[in-house]
């Protein structure tokens, strides 16, 4: 044998002992990982087929449009992976929204992963409380390259050839109270470690404190890489390590205002390199501040009005929901409230021409002052003078006003969740709600009074 047969026969011996038999065949570590680019999406809070709470119940609302927007929405970030070639995508729960109606919705949701194993991407997801509520969920077959982690215990799932390892722990229940973190397993020193997790944190005004956990919890694991999801808002809570809330994909109400999406994340030497936020919501809510206080007339209202929605407008290109708040101090302020059914009107026929129908108002919200000083054409009648007096006297009598929050205790008990959770609903049973409330009825009277020239 010459020596370069027994070169070449040594060379083979090396590569199927060392390499091809070895324990680690297939797996990278950290010091074999220079030079591999790796690319993941983190999203969370998909709430496939969730209702745009109580859209229905208003005229013109764009129900067609956000039928359906959490699917299309679910569309853009497969979309998206396919598009970066990402290597892997992680659900932090709540990928539906409880229990589902037929199995359209699981039907969907496979049609998608599949589009991802046709291009070699993996999925990985944790369930969250709304996915624990889901009868229907259990049942589902989905494609081969979905890895559902554990609802018992955290399960680490290894990515051999990204040298990654997912670690995650799903939700059993609909109410986890416990801290899930505190199992997390120690991160593996030799490759990328990410934690998956439904979790408050520390607490999120807002959401249900499920799986509470300290950022030092997450921190004492050594992962570089924290996944969590359950508060829709996205947050970066720490940037070393990475500990991220992605958001939701799609808003679904007023209080889930500006641009959904997920993060795009970049690895490369076993490392965090970048995150940009990606959007991928189909419609938008806004809530838009206008402040009046230049206004002279109505007329002015308008025209503010409608340069403030018009910017709004240029500023999306697509179906936008939209509250708007009267702010400002104006003499106009009894006379708008005097007049409220013909300023929203006013107002929501300034959005339909500047969004060429692409734009409603959810809500109006009147929340100016008044300025003016409007007693004295009063001061011939003792009687109105004494009845505004009286009105204006309730924000200094405690017992008062305890007894309007109690009047009005029976009937707030009996609303519906969503309204008592809107960020704009009004709670008697609040000192400062009812505060303003006399107020605005003192001023409303007044400016009602003078209009009809009761005060002369």
């Amino acid at each position: 044998m010459t020596a370069a047969k027994r070169n070449f026969a040594m060379n083979i011996k090396f590569f199927i002992d060392d390499i091809l038999l070895s324990p680690e065949c297939g797996i990278l570590n950290k010091n074999q990982m220079e030079g591999v680019l790796m690319k993941f999406i983190h999203a969370a809070d998909i709430h496939l087929d969730s209702p745009m709470l109580g859209l229905e119940k208003y005229d013109g609302a764009p129900v067609d449009e956000a039928r359906g927007a959490t699917r299309r929405a679910l569309q853009n970030l497969v979309a998206l992976a396919v598009e970066e070639s990402v290597d892997f995508v992680l659900i932090a729960g709540d990928l539906y929204d409880g229990d589902w109606k037929d199995y359209n919705t699981g039907l969907f949701l496979v049609s998608q992963m599949a589009v991802l194993r046709e291009n070699n991407i993996k999925a990985v997801i944790v369930a969250g409380n709304h996915d624990a509520a889901s009868q229907i969920t259990r049942n589902l077959r989905l494609p081969d390259n979905v890895r559902v982690l554990a609802a018992n215990k955290p399960e680490t799932f290894v990515l051999e050839s990204e040298g990654v390892a997912i670690h995650g722990q799903g939700y059993s229940t609909r109410a986890v109270t416990e801290n899930l973190a505190a199992a997390y397993p120690k991160a593996d020193p030799d490759l990328l470690n990410i934690g998956v997790l439904h979790t408050c944190l520390e607490g999120r005004e807002g959401h249900e404190p499920y799986a509470p956990c300290t950022l030092n919890d997450l921190m004492s694991r050594g992962y570089e890489y924290w996944a969590l999801g359950h508060v829709h808002k996205k947050e970066i809570i720490s940037e070393s390590p990475m500990v991220v809330f992605s958001g939701n994909t799609q808003g679904r109400n007023i209080r889930e205002t500006g641009a959904k999406g997920c993060m795009l994340v970049n690895a490369d030497n076993g490392e965090i390199k970048g995150i940009e936020f990606k959007n991928l919501d189909v419609f938008r809510w806004s809530s838009l501040e206008i402040d009046i206080s230049a206004a002279k007339d109505i007329d002015d209202v308008f025209e503010i009005a409608e340069k403030v929605i018009k910017k709004e407008a240029g500023a999306y290109s697509m179906p936008l929901a939209v509250r708007i708040n009267l702010t400002g101090s104006s003499r106009l302020h009894g006379r708008i409230l005097s007049r409220e059914e013909h300023v929203k009107s006013g107002i929501r026929a300034c959005a339909v021409d500047c969004g060429n129908g692409n734009i409603w108002v959810e809500k109006i919200c009147f929340n100016t002052r008044d300025i003016s000083a409007r007693q004295a054409p009063l001061a011939g009648s003792d009687a109105l003078r004494g009845l505004l007096d009286s009105i204006s006297s309730l924000q200094y009598d405690e017992k008062a006003l305890s007894e309007i929050a109690g009047e009005f205790a029976d009937l707030f008990r009996k609303l519906p969740h969503e309204y008592l959770s809107d960020t704009e609903a009004i709670h008697p049973e609040r000192k400062e709600t009812l505060i303003r409330a006399t107020e605005d009825v003192r001023h409303m009277l007044l400016s009602r009074i003078l209009s009809s020239g009761g005060g002369r």
